[in-house]
């Protein structure tokens, strides 16, 4: 499908330090009429200074600050990749849930003011109850886990006040990606750094059935709703994801057979995490069909630039850049 005219839009991304939100700021800077104000807790450091581009430190707490921003910029689209996530202290429960909720609230409030401000948050495929098939946009939300739980409470909020106040609203839950910038503790970051310190990496029996995407795929369906946003108070859901079922263990031994990489992956050394759901795969049709959007890139692609940009020591091969169709 080929990509609408682009109007100027002026684009207030939240979260561009991290893994999608890099992505999704790569992808915004490859459009031509677009400026880019990013929003975050400390200073823009992913890929430097770019021409069009402007960086606020912001306390997402402090509604003031927020307000002065959105009046002086007067975004025409609000991206929220910004979260709190999935691995925490115990402590820190509430802060994760007053951050997904509140601060995500806080962001859909000041974008309602402004007329036709189109807002994009990122939900996760985490929200679903689990019902061992793949899951569509019309499934249940029921998680017990707090990242899954409190991404669901502001999905839910937020499609009631879209249609309370007419904004619009697209609203997107990916599945489990990866790629450059995954570089803390999730799982293909922790197999390379095992890799590269020459230890095991425990690992769960691998039984789980998941559906793993490239973040730069997942960025790419995203910003291809900039330009178009829903009718006012009729929100727009999309799950992305590879849209494949396969088994966790497979899909680590597949990626780290193309790759060469030597390390030790010891399964069942470890047990499923609390509230982990054994079937998380993404039913994507919605996204091909309305977007025109489909995963492209590799996922072991993804993996080996990962590799390339954060374990520069691990000698790997450079397997097929794109992904062969669903």
């Amino acid at each position: 499908m080929p990509e609408p005219e682009s109007k100027p839009q002026r684009i207030l991304l939240t979260g561009s330090s991290g893994t999608l939100g890099s992505h999704v700021m790569t992808e915004l800077l490859k459009r031509s009429a677009v400026d880019v104000l990013t929003v975050g807790r400390g200073e823009q450091h992913i890929g430097g200074a770019k021409a069009g581009t402007q960086h606020e430190i912001v306390d997402f707490d402090n509604k003031e600050q927020l307000g002065s921003i959105f009046r002086s910029f007067r975004p025409t689209c609000v991206i929220h990749c910004a979260g709190s996530g999935m691995i925490f202290p115990t402590l820190q429960w509430f802060k994760l849930v007053r951050f997904n909720v509140d601060a995500t609230l806080a962001l859909f409030e000041l974008a309602a003011e402004l007329p036709g401000c189109h807002f994009i948050p990122i939900s996760t495929g985490l929200a679903y109850r689990e019902k061992g098939l793949p899951l569509n946009e019309t499934d249940a939300l029921e998680n017990i886990h707090p990242y899954g739980a409190s991404k669901a409470a502001a999905d839910l909020l937020l499609r009631s006040g879209a249609h309370e106040f007419g904004t619009p609203l697209t609203l997107f839950r990916p599945f489990s990606f990866t790629g450059t910038n995954d570089n803390r503790t999730r799982l293909f970051p922790s197999i390379l750094r095992a890799a590269s310190e020459g230890i095991p990496v425990p690992l769960s029996p691998g039984d789980q059935v998941r559906d793993f995407c490239s973040a730069r795929d997942i960025a790419r369906g995203i910003v291809r709703a900039v330009d178009r946003p829903p009718l006012a108070g009729t929100p727009a859901l999309y799950n992305l994801g590879s849209g494949r079922s396969v088994p966790l263990r497979e899909t680590i031994e597949t990626v780290v057979e193309q790759l060469g990489l030597r390390v030790k992956l010891d399964f069942g050394a470890r047990g499923y995490s609390p509230s982990e759901p054994m079937h998380l795969v993404a039913d994507i049709s919605r996204a091909e069909r309305e977007l025109g959007w489909h995963p492209e890139h590799a996922l072991a692609h993804a993996v080996w630039q990962l590799a390339s940009a954060s374990f520069p020591t691990l000698q790997l091969r450079e397997p097929e850049e794109h992904s062969t169709p669903r």
